[in-house]
This record gives structure tokens, C-alpha cells and sequence, in this order.
């Protein structure tokens, strides 16, 4: 017959087991395709001059207003604060389209300029910019910040977050749920991704931990694929490769609260990759010589924070880490070219999130609303 100590050990080790147990199913989920419910969409208003049309980019969600600032036409270089209206509504315009200034964006680098992101952190808005063609991979400062008030003239900026080109820091942002931050390093992240020249950024998702308040070279790179370690897929690769093609661009990011999921949104060729004119590679919506994969579709790309988390601790690498899953966003239908996705704001408050698309109405942009149903997502493995 078993001892009594004996017994007693088996309850204690039946305990432990029971307790880890639990405690795998208390991890934060992974959310899936499924776990994105479509809501609809509402339209941005007229505006005057080229206002938004063609515009639509760098989405960021105020919680003090229940609002959105979202960038007007993409050669403007101007921001305006819109309401969130019942899906199928029309947006109202709080604050005009307001620049940042020549200067300061000058000092960006020389070429034609965008707005990469925009992000609303404790009271301030701050602004990514990036040179569209920068040949010579010189662009090192990336960031400003400003009042939320976009009347005031006070911009602090450009300088540079990270130790690598901007071409790897001058886009979508977001800000990293509390339970993330001591795992990841910092309250925010930032990032880019498939600009041309390609070699100046990531050949895929890219982003960085990084302190909005810290003016310093302050990014730490979670996530990154370089020249040397195209892990997606080789660039300018023959056939269909939708997770990574010259035709690939990541516009917008997200992190869901209650989750483990750091979600990146963009567009991507879906058919045969092709470098050419647009008729001798079959793709009827562009006919500049170029890279194409006809067609296009927005789509995401989900990341687990785990890894990114594992990244910062050093027992992987950027490069290594790959997606749990990607996925199409039908409603979107086909999209443009290049660059047809605007940006991402989530809401934490409500678990909704707002991704813009260029020209989805006529010429000015649509926004698709989604709600992020983080308690049915995926139990994680």
C-alpha cells in the first residue's frame, strides 16, 4: 500500500500539472480571420481643394473625442481630426487639413515625401514621414510631434528613433496594451516596410519597440527582414507569393488588448509576380512599367507577440520570426496597385478598428470598421 508521503507527493505533482494547465489556457489568444467581424463602412466628407481624395492614409484613433485623424490627399502632406458615424454615415470634419510644414519635412530628405503614420500618445499627435524614392538610402530622421491641437504651431521634429535607415522606422504605428510592455520593452511601436529602394527597409512586416516620449535613438527592431534574410520569400521571385512580393506594402498596424496578436495591414499582389509593362504582365488596373501580381487585395499579416517578445530577449532573431497566419480582407473586394490601403487607428475601449482604404469611394477613401472579437479568438497551442 502507498505511503502516505507517497501519496501526498502524487497530489502535489497533480496540483502543479493542473496549475500549468491553467495557466497555458489564461494566455492571451491569437486572433484569427474569423475573429474580425465586419461592421461596414462610412464614408469621408468633401473637402476643399484636392482635400481627401486619393488620400485616406495614416489613420489614428483620439479616445478623447471618439475620433479619427486621418491624412488628406497624399501629395497635400496635410492632416485633418474626422468623427467616427454610425457605419454607412458621413464623417464630419473637427479639425481642417493642416500641415506639419515644408521645413520641417524638408528636412526629411529631398524627393517626394508621405506621411507614413500618425499616432495619438498622451496628448500629442506624432507624425512618420518618409521619401518615396530615397535611391540613395540617406533618410535617418523620421518622427515629429505636435499639439492634437492642429491649429497650434509648435512641431517638434524630425529626428531619428533608431539606429538602422528610416526606412525601417517611418510609418504605421501603434500603441503596445499594457500586459505587453515590460515583454516588449516599450509603451508604443513603429515601423515601415517594402518602400523603394527595397534594400533601404524590410522585406516584409517590419516594427521596433520604441518610447514616443524619448526623443533619442530609442527603436529596438522586434520584427525585420533584411537584404540578407528575405525569410518571406525571395524578392522579385517568379509565381504567386501573396505573403511577400515586390507588389507587397504594409500601411497600418495593430495590437488588440486581452490578445497576443500584432496585426499588420496592407496590400499585396495575389497573382503571378511580373516585372514589365502592365499589358505584357497581364495586370489591367496598372499600366506603368513595373512590378506587378494582379490582382491585388488587402490582407493581413498576424503576428504573436510572444515572439516579438523573444526577439527582445534574444533567444531569436528579427529575421526568424515569421506569421502565425495571413489572410484576404474580402470586403475590400480588388484594390489598387500601390499603395491602395490607407492606415489602421484601433479603439481599446469598444475593441473596433478602423483601416481606410484610398479611393474605395470614387476618389476619396472609405472606412471599413471591424470588430475585434478578442474573447472568441483562438486558444493559443
Amino acid at each position: 500500500m502507498p505511503s502516505g508521503n507517497f501519496i501526498a507527493l502524487v497530489l502535489s505533482t497533480l496540483a502543479v500539472l493542473i496549475d500549468a494547465g491553467a495557466a497555458r489556457d489564461r494566455r492571451p489568444a491569437l486572433v484569427s480571420h474569423d475573429d474580425m467581424t465586419y461592421l461596414g463602412a462610412f464614408h469621408v466628407p468633401m473637402a476643399g481643394g484636392r482635400g481627401f481624395s486619393y488620400g485616406g492614409s495614416g489613420l489614428a484613433f483620439n479616445g478623447a473625442k471618439d475620433s479619427l485623424y486621418i491624412v488628406g490627399n497624399v501629395n497635400d502632406l496635410l492632416t485633418a481630426e474626422i468623427s467616427i458615424p454610425p457605419v454607412g454615415g458621413t464623417a464630419v470634419v473637427l479639425q481642417p487639413l493642416a500641415g506639419i510644414g515644408a521645413a520641417k519635412l524638408g528636412a526629411l530628405g529631398s524627393g517626394q515625401l508621405r506621411i507614413g503614420g500618425n499616432l495619438v500618445y498622451h496628448d500629442r499627435l506624432y507624425t512618420t514621414g518618409f521619401v518615396y524614392y530615397d535611391a540613395s538610402a540617406s533618410q535617418t530622421q523620421s518622427h515629429l510631434y505636435r499639439s492634437l491641437d492642429l491649429s497650434a504651431p509648435d512641431i517638434t521634429g524630425p529626428y531619428r528613433v533608431g539606429k538602422k535607415g528610416a526606412g525601417y522606422y517611418s510609418g504605421y504605428m501603434t500603441e503596445v496594451p499594457p500586459e505587453w510592455r515590460d515583454k516588449l520593452g516599450a509603451p508604443a511601436m513603429t515601423g515601415n516596410c517594402c518602400l523603394s529602394i527595397i534594400s533601404r527597409t524590410s522585406y516584409g512586416p517590419s516594427v521596433s519597440a520604441w518610447d514616443p516620449e524619448n526623443t533619442g535613438i530609442n527603436a529596438r527592431i522586434l520584427l525585420a527582414y533584411d537584404q540578407d534574410h528575405q525569410t518571406l520569400g525571395s524578392y522579385a521571385e517568379s509565381g504567386s507569393h501573396p505573403v511577400f512580393n515586390g507588389t507587397t506594402r504594409i500601411t497600418g498596424i495593430f495590437f488588440p488588448a486581452g490578445t497576443a496578436s500584432v496585426l499588420f495591414y496592407g496590400s499585396t499582389g495575389v497573382g503571378n509576380y511580373c516585372y514589365g509593362e502592365g499589358a505584357a504582365c497581364n495586370d489591367p488596373t496598372n499600366n506603368w512599367k513595373g512590378e506587378h501580381a494582379y490582382p491585388y487585395r488587402a490582407y493581413i499579416w498576424a503576428y504573436d507577440a510572444s515572439d516579438l517578445a523573444a526577439v527582445r530577449s534574444g533567444s531569436k532573431r528579427a529575421y526568424e520570426v515569421k506569421p502565425y497566419a495571413t489572410w484576404e480582407l474580402s470586403e475590400f473586394g480588388t484594390v489598387g496597385a500601390d499603395f491602395a490601403t490607407g492606415g489602421a487607428a484601433y479603439d481599446p475601449a469598444t475593441g473596433r478598428v478602423y483601416l481606410s482604404q484610398i479611393a474605395g469611394d470614387g476618389a476619396l477613401p472609405l472606412v471599413h470598421v471591424y470588430q475585434i472579437m478578442s474573447s472568441h479568438a483562438v486558444a493559443r497551442q
